[in-house]
C-alpha cells in the first residue's frame, strides 16, 4: 500500500504507538489521557499515522494452540525465479501459512505454519511441492514472543541496562 503522506513520529507519537501496542481497543478519551492531549488531537495524530502507514491495521490475536493448530513450523523454501510470484501468490491462499518472509541466503522465503499435527504438516509442504523446494523445518514446542516497537533510542537504552546487569551478576559470580 502506498503512503499518502509522511509522519514524523516526537515523543507523544511513540507514546501514542506504545499504548495502541499495549491495547488498540483503547477509547481515543482514555489515550489522551495517558498521552497528554485532547480527544480531538489523539484522534487526529493517530489517524495522521494511520495516513503515514505507521499504523496499518489493528488485529485480534488468537492463539493457534486453543483452536487446534498444535503445531507451529518454520519452513524455508527456495523458488525457482519465474516461479517467485506464483509461490506468493499459494502462500497468500493457504490456511496455514501464518507468515511469509522473503529472505536473502540459501533460501528464498520462511514460511510460519500452523497445522494441527505431522501429517497436515506434511500435506501443507506437499501442496507448495509443485513450486518450490524446501531445504528444512523447525518445529518449535512454544514461542518466545518479543516487546511493542520502540523508539531505537530506548531499545539502545534498554539492551545496556540489560547488559551492565549482566556485567554485574558475571562479576559477583
Amino acid at each position: 500500500m502506498e503512503r499518502t503522506k509522511t509522519y514524523k513520529l516526537d515523543e507523544i507519537g511513540w507514546h501514542i504507538l506504545q499504548e495502541l501496542q499495549e491495547n488498540a481497543r483503547i477509547p481515543f478519551a482514555e489515550l489522551g489521557r495517558r498521552v497528554g492531549l485532547s480527544t480531538p488531537a489523539v484522534a487526529e495524530r493517530v489517524r495522521n499515522m494511520e495516513d503515514a502507514q505507521i499504523i496499518r491495521g489493528y488485529r485480534t490475536e488468537v492463539d493457534p494452540m486453543a483452536c487446534g493448530y498444535n503445531v507451529l513450523a518454520f519452513i524455508r523454501v527456495n523458488v525457482a525465479g519465474e516461479k517467485l510470484q506464483h509461490f506468493v501468490e499459494l502462500a497468500k491462499t493457504r490456511p496455514e501459512v501464518l507468515e511469509c518472509h522473503r529472505v536473502t541466503g540459501a533460501e528464498s522465503f520462511i514460511l510460519k505454519m500452523a497445522v494441527t499435527d505431522m501429517n497436515h504438516l506434511e500435506s501443507a509442504i506437499d501442496s507448495l511441492m509443485p513450486y518450490v523446494a524446501t531445504t528444512t523445518s523447525m518445529i518449535l514446542s512454544s514461542a518466545i514472543t518479543w516487546g511493542p516497537v520502540k523508539p531505537r533510542e530506548e531499545r539502545t537504552a534498554e539492551r545496556k541496562v540489560s547488559s551492565e546487569n549482566t556485567k554485574s551478576v558475571t562479576n559477583k559470580a
